[in-house]
């Protein structure tokens, strides 16, 4: 997992995965520049330049176009490129969606689905002017963040669920739209101990924890790095040392009368829905 010569952004860097991924990149050879919100990610920074990396910080909201001109602006100034995008910044406003104010959704959403868009939409527009400007293929890598509530539909997070769907939408439409260039689009749906996820999984255990952000950290690097060309437009479930492909939906059954359901609904179990819960088991 050779970074060197390579330029990451990495968002909501400051603490947990977003910093143990920036750390890890930064072993890898990579220069950093990493985002938070004002002074979170300082002590980052410090850790980082310890190891010998080079890394500037871009202070401000993700869901601000003006923070997302300012990351690509600060990789091309500072360190002459841009190779890896790792959106990682969010926020959770979890309610039950009969108690959700609208301030819960739009900020939940603004702040990954937006944030996600933002700073993807810029990374890829470089690369795109860079490939066609040499008629090659760029190294670029977009590694999002989504989540199993997408997956589960989790009861007390519509907004968090419904946001991280549309990243794992936005990430193979990425894909899709700009593998001609060489650009590499990935999402990971972590299991890690963080500050945001405290009220989830509780204390860490004594020992090796499963949970570690590390871990998750040590995939994101190898998705960031060259062996790594062949894999995009994935979904990944990522925890400890098991990282699970996901299968893309399938068509169950075809009806072609309406009357039909009826019928092939009466014994099934009501329980089987969209969910899918068998990454429960993982």
């Amino acid at each position: 997992m050779d970074l060197s010569g390579k330029v990451a952004v990495v968002t909501g860097a400051g603490a947990g995965l977003g910093r143990a991924e920036a750390v890890e990149l930064a072993r890898a050879g990579a220069s950093l520049v990493l985002n938070d919100l004002p002074g979170a990610a300082d002590a980052a920074a410090a850790e980082i330049e310890e190891l010998g990396a080079k890394c500037v910080v871009v202070e401000g909201d993700v869901g601000e176009r003006s923070t997302a001109d300012a990351l690509v602006t600060a990789a091309v100034e500072q360190f002459g490129g841009l190779h890896v995008v790792v959106n990682n910044a969010g926020v959770l406003r979890d309610r039950m969606l009969f108690n959700m104010s609208d301030e819960d959704w739009d900020l939940v959403m603004r702040v990954h689905l937006r944030g996600h868009f933002l700073l993807s939409r810029n990374a890829v527009s470089l690369w795109r002017q860079q490939s066609k400007a040499t008629g090659e293929p760029v190294y670029g890598r977009v590694i999002n963040t989504s989540s199993e509530a997408f997956l589960l539909g989790s009861e007390g997070q519509a907004n968090y669920a419904a946001a991280k769907a549309g990243i794992a939408a936005l990430t193979v439409a990425t894909a899709r739209g700009t593998g001609r260039y060489g650009v590499r689009a990935n999402a990971i749906c972590p299991r890690a101990r963080t500050g945001m996820t405290a009220h989830v999984f509780g204390d860490a255990p004594d020992g090796t924890d499963p949970l570690a952000p590390e871990h998750v950290a040590k995939f994101v690097a190898y998705l960031a790095s060259p062996p790594a060309d062949k894999i995009s437009g994935q979904v990944f479930v990522v925890h400890g040392g098991m990282v699970a492909l996901m299968a893309p939906p399938t068509v169950e059954h075809r009806f072609d009368a309406i009357g039909d359901l009826d019928g092939y609904f009466a014994d099934r179990d009501p329980q089987r829905t969209f969910s899918c819960t068998e990454t429960m088991g993982l």
